[in-house]
């Protein structure tokens, strides 16, 4: 079939003999797939290639099966965070929210640069200094939860890799620093390449799109494939919409309805949208760290659809709130 295509989910504990698993989850299975105008189709619509892709399941990273939702909690050591400027500001700071966070959380994803809308760009010699040494004190006290370094430069991404870090997260998608695809290709390390639009300072100034949907598929489509021509193993890569990214609200609406249109990209999908601006202005929310209860709607909605990695804030009412969801599709809670 042509067009994008949408598998519908159902919940593994009540599912009928013909449906399959959804991107291999233990928790959700599909029969059937939706086109762009809605219509149901059966899965013998599908060719072999194309089914195999949205049900196999997803590679193993740093020791992670990915038939559960994982959690990467977002540590920031950044003065100028949206959501948690300052708060983990110094190394011993920084170290006891790692061991708090990683109670819960499956990865901790540490970033010393903002790339909240308006930023200004921060020197790779600033962003190591920021990061390096509360990667290598994470290490140090013995904390063994992998590390994803949130960075678009690549001479970061080498320094924390070196210090203990295990993966990298790209909002670029490797686009911003030519030398990124060949810092992951050479550790064999995963990443997460993200969909987005301009750089901090510019990416909310008006952005446009045709078909939103189509256009993020296509453009992580495109930086698999360059990713891949570079010498990076495709299951090491996992994908990213890019929600909040270089889109308005109904951008990123539309995304979130859409979300499992890419899990035909055959990789796993990471969902980032903890305490994100659009979610303050449907609830009514100004203050970034009052926005829970729109974060959690949205983690589920995700975990509903199959999302593989949830980045979010609050990684212990994230873990609460997915256990529970889990359970009732007759999964069990036991990480």
């Amino acid at each position: 079939m042509n067009g994008l295509l949408r598998p519908l989910p159902l919940p593994a504990a009540r599912h009928p003999d013909d449906a399959v698993p959804l991107a291999g989850s233990a928790a959700f299975r599909f029969r059937q797939v939706s086109d762009a105008q809605g219509v149901s189709h059966p899965l013998t619509s599908l060719d072999p290639a194309q089914l195999h892709r949205m049900s196999a399941p997803r590679a193993t990273i740093c020791g992670l099966t990915l038939d559960r939702p994982r959690i990467m909690g977002i540590l920031n050591v950044t003065p100028d965070s949206f959501s948690d400027g300052g708060t983990s500001g110094d190394v011993a700071a920084a170290v006891a929210r790692a061991a708090d966070m990683a109670r819960d959380a499956d990865i901790l994803d540490i970033g010393g640069e903002s790339t909240r809308p308006g930023a200004a760009y921060v020197t790779p010699e600033d962003e190591i200094a920021r990061t390096v040494p509360v990667i290598r004190a994470i290490r140090a006290a013995g904390i063994t939860t992998p590390i994803s370094i949130d960075t678009r430069k690549a001479e970061v991404a080498a320094a924390a890799l070196d210090a203990g870090a295990d993966m990298v997260n790209d909002v670029t998608a490797l686009r911003f620093d030519p030398d990124m695809a060949h810092v992951v290709a050479q550790a064999q390390c995963p990443v997460f390449l993200m969909h987005s639009k301009g750089d901090p300072e510019t990416m909310q100034n008006g952005p446009t799109y045709g078909d939103v949907t189509a256009e993020v598929f296509d453009h992580l489509a495109g930086s698999i494939a360059r990713a891949v021509d570079a010498g990076i193993a495709r299951h090491m890569i996992i994908t990213d919409p890019g929600i909040g990214f270089g889109k308005t609200l109904d951008h990123n609406l539309t995304l979130l309805r859409d979300l499992a249109v890419f899990h035909d990209l055959g990789l796993p999908i990471l969902l980032g949208a903890s305490r994100k601006r659009f979610i303050g202005t449907i609830t009514g929310v100004d203050q970034a760290d009052q926005r829970l209860p729109g974060s959690l709607a949205v983690a589920l909605h995700g975990v509903a659809l199959g999302v593989q990695v949830l980045r979010v804030h609050d990684a212990r009412q994230t873990r609460e709130a997915i256990d529970m969801a889990l359970a009732l599709n007759g999964v069990s809670h036991e990480r």
